[in-house]
């Protein structure tokens, strides 16, 4: 028993309605026709959640309103009054919720967003939540949770009776009016019932501007990937899975000569145009340090590359231009600043967008020659290449795009780089370290990242610090770990750049990722853009 209250306050994590698997067609979310609630309390409450397709009933007429409400079925609630969709995340974070579990992907998206919390080890799906539970989870996922009701629970006779880690959450629902005693009492550790839940629910919904924030279409942002080992169908596949408005091919490379090659697919061209994406091609110098200084160095090369790329965009009939220089030499810092103001000039010309590729600031040679905030002047968008934090070839093994890491690097674009200017690029793949004498590593996707996990029943551990799962196994008596990306971190992630209010989401690369990271992707915008005025 111990044990049990010791993981509910670890994971305070918690759950309303009866399982999707026990709703029939005639009794499908949205239905009101429940003959067992006229006498309820919370009649009018459960009828509003129904239309709103928030609760149902048991397939047969009933909603069985005194019937107490399980972990899962709470968090599945919780998760529709806030427009969330199920996600099944590819990595497991309980032992005790199984894939095929109807509550699978209801739980899993209110992890993704720290509505609940867990370890990585079980969840207690089927078991009654408390009252006191209830009002953890709910606190939480209308974001109140540094409101401060502290005192607000003594009023309760039993008030000695609710949990220490509890007490500040009920004191929060007890103060908005969403939870309330019967004759004095709380009764924390009580089930709460179906109609209670409806009760408390439907009261939050009422509350200050809930129901219309809730209700607003989300924002859009940019969502840009670049075209990666992959054919142009395969690419149009990505695009749409991911809901991307940006595509960025790679299409262009500088040549010392002041040349530009150019490899530009014409069928995704006109699918792109065909289908409301905007194309920005990518423009790249292939890392040659020596052959990019010959034409940043030269006014006339320079001039032969601009002229052949804006020949390109006014032929193509491109929205915009990436710029993606790599390796760039320290000395080619006011070239490099001076070869994106002339291109910007004629971009805009043309009425097309200019953005640039960028890696964190962390005063090495690999970034002196970006002068960031001039840069930025000139660019429309500036893209934060948040990833390789521990390269391929790092000497110490680690996270390729640790959650604080990247808040870091772009906290400090920030100082020199509007908000409405920037976009941070997320990595869609990690590493696999080899530890042992030396350190070694191999880059492998999402879905290789999956399969290996599973394939070798590697220990899955949630590292709050970093924001990711660390997994590690055994191969040949060598000690392997991965820093995973998933939808969990990348959730971390977005809710975190959201914060910022910046100009959108970039993805290395569009293809390697498991598919349900676009959902869970989705969930994290429309749940940072709620601001709740309660």
């Amino acid at each position: 028993m111990k044990k049990y209250i010791l993981s509910l306050c670890l994971l305070l994590s918690f759950t309303a309605l009866l399982s999707p698997a026990q709703t029939s067609a005639a009794q499908a979310p949205g239905s009101t026709a429940f003959h067992d609630i006229s006498a309820s309390f919370a009649k009018e409450a459960i009828n509003r959640l129904a239309k709103r397709s928030i609760v149902s009933g048991d397939g047969t007429g009933a909603f069985l309103p005194r019937n107490p409400v399980t972990r899962a079925e709470f968090v599945t609630m919780v998760a529709r009054m806030l427009r969330m969709e199920p996600v099944q995340n590819d990595l497991p974070a309980f032992r005790d919720v199984s894939k095929s579990a109807w509550y699978y992907g209801w739980i899993h998206a209110a992890l993704n967003l720290s509505i609940v919390e867990g370890n990585g080890y079980r969840f207690y799906p089927n078991d009654p939540i408390t009252r006191q539970e209830a009002a953890v989870i709910v606190i939480r996922a209308m974001k109140q949770s540094g409101v401060n009701y502290t005192n607000t629970a003594a009023i309760y006779a039993d008030s000695a009776s609710i949990a220490q880690w509890a007490w500040n959450a009920v004191s929060q629902a007890t103060g908005t009016g969403w939870l309330q005693g019967s004759k004095g009492q709380f009764r924390p550790q009580d089930a709460i019932t179906r109609e209670e839940t409806a009760a408390l629910l439907d009261r939050i919904l009422q509350t200050g501007n809930v129901k219309s924030r809730i209700d607003s279409q989300t924002p859009v942002n940019i969502h840009m990937g670049w075209l990666y080992n992959g054919t142009a169908n395969q690419y149009i596949s990505y695009a749409k899975r991911a809901g991307l408005n940006v595509l960025v091919p790679r299409w262009f490379y500088m040549e010392s000569n002041g040349k530009v090659s150019d490899s530009t697919d014409i069928e995704l061209l006109n699918w792109a145009h065909n289908n409301g994406r905007q194309v920005w091609a990518m423009v790249g110098n292939c890392g040659n340090d020596e052959g990019t200084h010959q034409v940043l160095s030269s006014a006339p090369i320079r001039k032969s590359v601009i002229d052949r790329i804006t020949a390109n965009v006014a032929r193509y009939r491109l929205d915009g231009i990436n710029i993606d220089f790599e390796n760039v030499m320290p000395s080619d810092r006011q070239n490099l600043t001076t070869f994106i103001t002339q291109l910007s000039i004629e971009l805009k010309r043309l009425g097309a967008k200019l953005s640039i590729d960028v890696s964190p600031d962390l005063n090495t040679d690999w970034t002196a020659a970006f002068d960031y905030a001039s840069l930025g002047r000139q660019v429309d968008y500036m893209v934060l290449m948040s990833y390789d934090q521990h390269w391929g070839g790092s000497p110490i093994a680690g996270s390729v795009s640790s959650l604080p890491w990247s808040e870091s690097a772009l906290n400090k674009l920030l100082t020199q780089v509007p908000a409405k200017k920037s976009i941070i690029a997320y990595p869609l793949y990690t590493r696999d370290w080899r530890i042992a004498s030396s350190v070694s590593s191999q880059d492998i996707t999402l879905v290789e990242q999956g399969h290996r996990t599973r394939l070798k029943r590697a220990s899955l551990s949630w590292n709050a610090d970093v924001g990711q799962y660390e997994a590690a196994y055994r191969n040949n008596g060598i000690q392997h770990r991965i820093w995973t990306e998933d939808a969990r971190s990348l959730s971390w992630k977005h809710l975190m750049a959201a914060r910022y209010q910046i100009a959108g989401y970039a993805y290395w690369y569009p293809g390697a990722e498991t598919t349900d990271v676009w959902q869970s992707i989705y969930n994290a915008e429309r749940y940072a853009s709620y601001s709740f005025g309660i």
